[in-house]
């Protein structure tokens, strides 16, 4: 199994390092080899640049996409850096990957969703962005599946594993603060890089191409979040909890977030079978 991971330095990337070294990896990559890209080495942007990378590196059977601009704010001000990163980026390498016959899995979010109606969003649900991050993404979705037929698009949502994430930081300001203020009018799914990169690599062997969620199991909002992550790591610092609309009023700059942007891993239990654990047992053991 030859493989190429894009954005390798991010949380996922390195998490996928880990999940294909370790015990319990699917035996289909027993023996991989495994080229790791990320900037400045690669701008998967710059079709020329993957051209000749495939070019002297291919073929490959696997190409895992983890790089992305995630800056949510930083998008509204840069669309064309964000569309450039998160939606060409992504059809670059799936042409590429189309020429070769190899099978692209593309790591996309929930943000393409607007977050207007309570729930879980369903593989179906018609996506309708509400940020530059947003619709930057689902630019990429669409011409990944337009440019390559075996292409896996998996939206997950809340990552967080080795890196800079919203539980890091918050047990950093654990430290210097007896008490954060976090909105609690957004509901998701806090998820492990850990246990996406696993799923990823498993999706990876299938056949059944289009759009995955992926997510860790059980909703909460982002206060439910800080607070689960002070009280399992045992910090004694507490949450003050606001809206979206104080949150707003306090940030002006800040991109416009989903109320609502749970997802369910439909497509995961109507094939290969969903192993996402619960989010707060997931939380424990990456803080463990």
């Amino acid at each position: 199994m030859r493989l190429l991971v894009t954005g390798c330095n991010g949380q996922l990337g390195r998490a996928l390092k880990v999940a294909l070294d370790a015990a319990d990896a699917p035996a289909a990559y027993a023996g991989y080899e495994a080229d790791w890209v990320d900037l400045p080495e690669l701008d998967i942007a710059n079709m020329d640049a993957v051209s000749a990378w495939f070019d002297a590196h291919a073929p490959y059977d696997v190409v895992v996409n983890c790089a992305a601009f995630t800056n949510v704010d930083g998008c509204e001000s840069d669309f064309a850096a964000a569309f450039a990163a998160n939606a060409l980026g992504p059809m670059n390498l799936a042409r590429a990957c189309a020429q070769g016959g190899a099978t692209l899995v593309h790591v996309s979010t929930d943000y393409v969703f607007p977050g207007n109606e309570p729930g879980e969003r369903s593989e179906d649900d018609v996506p309708a962005p509400i940020s530059a991050y947003g619709r930057s993404k689902l630019a990429g979705e669409g011409l990944a599946l337009a440019s390559n037929p075996r292409t896996h698009v998996v939206r997950t949502a809340w990552l967080y594993g080795d890196g800079k994430n919203f539980v890091r930081t918050m047990l950093g300001l654990a430290e210097r603060f007896d008490q954060v203020t976090v909105v609690d009018d957004q509901l998701g799914n806090p998820t492990s890089a850990a246990d996406l990169a696993h799923e990823l690599l498993r999706i990876a062997l299938t056949d059944s191409y289009g759009v995955w969620h992926c997510t860790n199991e059980g909703i909460c909002s982002w206060a439910d979040l800080a607070q689960a992550a002070f009280e399992l790591s045992g910090s004694a610092c507490t949450v003050k909890r606001c809206t979206s609309a104080e949150w707003k009023q306090m940030n002006p700059q800040s991109a416009d977030r989903p109320a609502y942007s749970a997802l369910k891993n439909g497509h995961l239990e109507a094939t290969i079978g969903n192993q996402m654990r619960p989010w707060r047992e997931a939380l424990a053991a990456y803080l463990a």
